[in-house]
């Protein structure tokens, strides 16, 4: 017997038919002798509805009472959850985030989860109850409603495994896993039996919307085994694990392809080559809230540098403007901006081990005449910069090059 967390999402639990679905899949899991917490989010399009609500009586509402407001859907679907699970016999019983006792800090609508009581929710499982708990929401020191932020039913589903001990958390979606690359721009792509944290980690921030990057973070920190399931589909998914359990098996070189099309570039030109400048530049635009990715400096041969980041393709606007009144600060020439790129990495954590990554990478992409513009690397990522009219055609080489095309004993064949 084991203590399974069953994290469901919105489109999991989206009509009253699929709540039913997923009562008997819970139901499934107990008839097996398995203690079950079950974490839910708000139907489909729910919180964006009670979002728009909110909007339409005030342009930025209150995010106290925002709070209030959107925590209501996850509500909904405990509830309705509860219910499906008494009628086929099971007890269970619904808690929000305040009746558990999620205790989180008061930044609210964007949360952090600081400690979790457990006490009622294992009283319940020994007395042989399904619990079902309102993910995305907590409560503040002074029991004020708190939510965590857009895709924190993840986190909570994760922080709930981490304080009960949970065998695993096992979160279900619309996807029957991680895979090497989005299937819907290389058909060949495969489901991943199994990747680590590290990598999942960049997979996320590297644009994988798979699972909420919070939640990684959080498994990773607590060694919480994690596995994503399809709600729509029998299946093993994919486990998310750390890097030493998987010691005995031989790492691919690169375990899956990211990419991100919400990326522009901005150059700063002429800019006088002077000790402190680039802080000059960038000082002002973190301080308009304003991410910075990938950078690069360029020395010219007339004292001067060239600086080029990429930021959100919806901060472009917002950070030329700042960029033009710091050009005119420094005596910089030019300011340029170009939403027309986008972001390639891969990723893997065998990159650790072999050699020639780099110059396999480039020389497939250099074969499809797709020209590098940015380069930024880490440990087990390379990640560059492209024409976006490019990417699928990067994707799809990058994806041959690395023998991801291959099932993984083909794959290491070549190796």
């Amino acid at each position: 017997m084991s203590l399974f967390v069953q994290k469901y999402g919105g489109t999991s639990v989206g009509t009253v038919e699929r709540i039913e679905a997923v009562a008997d899949k819970v139901a499934k899991f107990r008839d097996q002798g398995h203690d079950m917490v079950v974490v839910l989010s708000a139907m489909s399009g729910e919180t964006n509805r009670l979002i728009a609500l909110a909007q339409q009586i005030q342009d930025n509402p209150d995010p106290r009472e925002l709070d209030v407001l959107v925590s209501t859907g996850e509500q909904v679907t405990i509830a309705l959850l509860s219910m499906a699970l008494k009628k086929r016999g099971y007890d269970a019983r619904s808690y929000t985030g305040g009746q558990v006792r999620i205790l989180t800090d008061n930044a609210h609508t964007k949360a952090r989860i600081q400690a979790i009581d457990e006490a009622n929710m294992r009283a319940d499982l020994e007395a042989g109850r399904v619990v079902v708990v309102a993910g995305f929401q907590g409560v503040d020191e002074q029991g004020n409603i708190t939510t965590l932020g857009r895709g924190g039913s993840d986190t909570t589903g994760v922080a709930l495994a981490a304080a009960l001990k949970a065998d695993e958390c096992q979160i279900y979606t619309d996807v029957d896993g991680v895979y090497t690359t989005d299937p819907r721009v290389v058909e060949r792509a495969r489901r991943l039996d199994r990747i680590t944290f590290e990598e999942m980690l960049e997979m996320a921030s590297l644009g994988s919307k798979v699972l909420q990057i919070r939640s990684v973070e959080f498994a990773g920190k607590y060694k919480v085994p994690l596995r994503v399931l399809s709600s729509f589909q029998e299946g093993p998914g994919t486990l998310i694990t750390l890097d030493e359990e998987d010691d005995t098996m031989e790492q691919p070189i690169v375990s899956g392809i990211a990419f991100n099309r919400d990326e522009a570039k901005v150059t700063l030109a002429g800019v006088p080559d002077t000790p402190g400048v680039a802080a000059r530049i960038l000082g002002p635009v973190g301080a308009a809230n304003i991410e910075v990715d990938v950078i690069v400096q360029n020395v010219g041969a007339d004292n001067t540098t060239d600086l080029t980041f990429t930021v959100n393709k919806g901060d472009l606007k917002k950070t030329v403007g700042v960029l033009e009144t710091v050009a005119q600060s420094i005596g910089a020439r030019e300011v340029r901006g170009d939403d027309r790129v986008a972001k390639v990495s891969i990723v893997g954590v065998g990159m650790r081990s072999h050699a020639g990554v780099a110059s396999t990478m480039f020389n497939a992409l250099a074969e499809e005449n797709i020209n590098i513009q940015m380069i930024t690397t880490s440990e087990i990522k390379i990640s560059v910069i492209i024409e976006e009219r490019y990417l699928e055609l990067a994707v799809r080489c990058l994806h041959t090059a690395f023998g991801l095309d291959k099932e993984p004993e083909e794959s290491r064949d070549r190796g």
